[in-house]
């Protein structure tokens, strides 16, 4: 891995993260840093689940692609923002 890719990686990372926060209803009690690990594990996992189905690599935009990277983010920081609540005080 270059340092370009793993620049790439944090930047889309956060952005995805970002997304998943925004399109997530109320306050999520985690930081920005855990925000941009959900989203490079979304997008990850986004990737991998698209390539697998045969719509990573499209023309233009890979929308699809995408919006299960959102979803995902969605879902992870919904999970993360519920056991980070629980286990505050």
């Amino acid at each position: 891995m270059t340092i370009e890719s793993i620049l790439g990686a944090i930047v889309i990372g956060a952005v995805i993260g970002a997304l998943g926060r925004l399109f997530l209803p109320g306050r999520q009690p985690i930081g920005w840093i855990l925000t941009i690990v959900v989203g490079i594990v979304a997008a990850l996992i986004g990737t991998f689940i698209a390539q697998h189905l045969g719509v990573a690599t499209t023309k233009g935009i890979d929308w699809i692609e995408l919006i299960m990277q959102v979803v995902l983010a969605v879902v992870g920081v919904g999970l993360v923002a519920g056991i980070r609540g629980r286990t505050r005080v």
